[in-house]
């Protein structure tokens, strides 16, 4: 009975990880590439409204999936142009999105209140299922859970064992510099802000596809974008402290839904608000990593070197300002 109970929890948090997984790792692309993207909350909102409604008329998930990266995509390429073009603040103009883009996505998500789509299968992954416990928890799941464990190790692989990746890195921390080496940073910042968009903006389409599906007033992912934003400052702006963050986050959701069971008398809102503060409290008591070099050259030195960086705390130096190449 534990056993089962043990791996149907691990499965089921790794699957309820996935949005707020991906949305974290999207945005810790984004500003190390120096651009912060406050419209992540709106963004959430508005490509699971997109996916849902998308997938309901044309029939199709694939359709929902892209549709709602492509949102992602152009609010943040809108944070990023008025940033990289106009010199205005990022700050302000992601605020802005992320009230209007939640606003929209309720007004324009009112036709599909509650109605029954279309919503990702789990795919068993053959003989590996049959695997005693593991198979339960890791190979049993639809494909965006799939693709939300794999994008840990590909970005980590990206960031740091890339000509690419350290080019993203340079962008961030020292835009000047990077121009004079023949990197153009504004291209760079504008195209790793899409990126990181269409990565939030398919997040939404998990939720409301894969791991909520459906749509409705208030939606499930309500909240999730702010907690993105916090666990990649207190990930070190890096893969896998981030991923670690959106697993506990998780975990403590998943566990305040048992403990409303266990412990009927207690107001249901109590266990519903309880993982926010928890989980700023755990980042704060294990964020204790030392300051890395900046810019560590791919493709040297030893694994085991990498593997430390996840527990380093390095915010791009450049990260939030106006570009300045003059």
């Amino acid at each position: 009975m534990i056993e089962i109970s043990g791996s149907a929890l691990l499965a089921s948090l790794l699957a309820g990880a996935a949005p707020i997984l991906l949305a974290t790792l999207g945005e810790t692309i984004t500003e190390r590439a120096g651009v912060i993207n406050l419209s992540l909350d709106g963004t959430i909102l508005l490509g699971a409204m997109t996916a849902f409604a998308v997938a309901c008329s044309t029939g199709s998930l694939a359709a929902g999936y892209l549709a709602a990266g492509a949102v992602g995509a152009f609010l943040a390429g809108i944070v990023a142009a008025t940033s990289l073009y106009w010199k205005v603040s990022q700050v302000a103009v992601g605020f802005v999105l992320t009230l209007m883009a939640k606003d929209l996505a309720y007004f324009l998500g009112n036709p599909y209140v509650r109605l029954h789509g279309p919503s990702s299968p789990s795919r068993a992954v053959p003989f590996l299922r049959d695997v005693p416990f593991f198979g339960t928890v890791l190979f049993d799941h639809p494909l965006p859970v799939y693709f939300s464990m794999v994008f840990i190790f590909l970005c980590w692989w990206y960031l740091y064992r890339t000509s690419w990746g350290l080019e993203l890195r340079a962008v961030g921390e020292n835009p000047r510099a990077s121009h004079a080496r023949g990197i153009d940073p504004k291209r760079l910042r504008m195209a790793y802000a899409l990126a990181g968009g269409m990565v939030v903006g398919f997040s939404g389409a998990v939720f409301s596809l894969c791991v909520k599906p459906g749509w409705g007033r208030p939606q499930g992912a309500e909240g999730t974008g702010w907690i993105a934003l916090a666990l990649v400052i207190f990930g070190g702006w890096h893969p896998f402290r981030a991923a670690l963050g959106a697993y506990l986050f998780a975990f403590l959701q998943i566990m305040g839904i048992h403990l409303q069971g266990w412990f009927p008398s207690v107001p249901a809102q109590v266990f519903q608000v309880a993982p926010f503060p928890l989980m700023i409290f755990t980042l704060l008591a294990l964020n204790l990593g030392r300051k890395e070099p900046a810019l560590s050259p791919p493709l040297k030195g030893k694994w085991a070197a990498s593997f430390r960086r996840p527990f380093s705390v390095s915010m791009p130096s450049s990260l939030g300002r106006p570009l300045d190449l003059e």
